[in-house]
């Protein structure tokens, strides 16, 4: 069972980087999405140093978001989900195995970006550095509450569009704990503990519930 997870693994970053795959298009989308705020908001640097972890957190859930539609899409079309279905391996585990290429491809270069976009933005290292830690610890919530979305809208026609309706309420406990606990940082007096403590919460209770609904709603729709 190991073994099928892990070359399930292997086979999704494969694919992830294969040409045409589109995975690169949340990078993208998050750097383009940095790069023009600083003109809408003009030349106050220091509006811009503290709305600077706002604007990541918003900036990496819509790139998340950006690429959720193909992370049971392709496989559906083409017949390997049913196979999926079918394997020893239980649908929790490819799952979670799916979602976990799909971070490591599509969402982990978010966070490694995020410093030298904190940069443009007239950050404090601290706040930076901060920021890069928050959107690492709650990344995969994102990531894995999306999973549920995508399961969910696979068998929908145009289900793309309805992702981002059924995900967004959901993923904004994970923003504003993120933001939270970046501007504990930056700004004193205010809690950090606490911000923090919940968003590694929210991203373990994640990982333990979300595989079980995502299968779910995919065996409801293959049903």
């Amino acid at each position: 069972m190991g073994s099928a997870f892990l070359a399930l693994l292997i086979r999704d970053t494969r694919l992830a980087f294969s040409h045409g795959s589109g995975a690169h298009l949340g990078l993208v989308f998050f750097l383009v999405f940095i790069v023009v705020l600083p003109i809408g908001v003009g030349p106050d640097l220091n509006l811009l140093s503290r709305l600077g972890p706002a604007f990541l957190w918003i900036g990496a859930l819509l790139s998340v978001l950006l690429g959720l539609d193909r992370l049971f899409q392709i496989d559906s079309e083409d017949g390997t989900l049913d196979l999926m279905t079918m394997a020893d391996l239980p649908l929790e585990l490819t799952v979670l195995a799916k979602t976990i290429a799909h971070w490591l491809t599509s969402v982990l270069p978010l966070v490694l970006v995020s410093p030298l976009l904190g940069l443009m933005l007239n950050m404090s290292p601290e706040g930076i550095g901060m920021t890069a830690l928050t959107l690492f610890v709650g990344s995969p919530a994102l990531t894995l509450i999306g999973a549920v979305g995508a399961a969910v809208t696979t068998a929908l026609p145009r289900g793309g569009m309805l992702l981002a309706i059924l995900v967004l309420p959901l993923t904004l406990p994970v923003l504003i704990f993120g933001i939270s606990t970046t501007n504990a940082v930056i700004v004193e007096g205010l809690p950090f503990r606490t911000p923090f403590l919940l968003l590694g919460a929210i991203s373990l209770a994640s990982l333990a519930l979300a595989p079980f609904a995502a299968a779910a709603a995919l065996r409801s729709g293959q049903g």
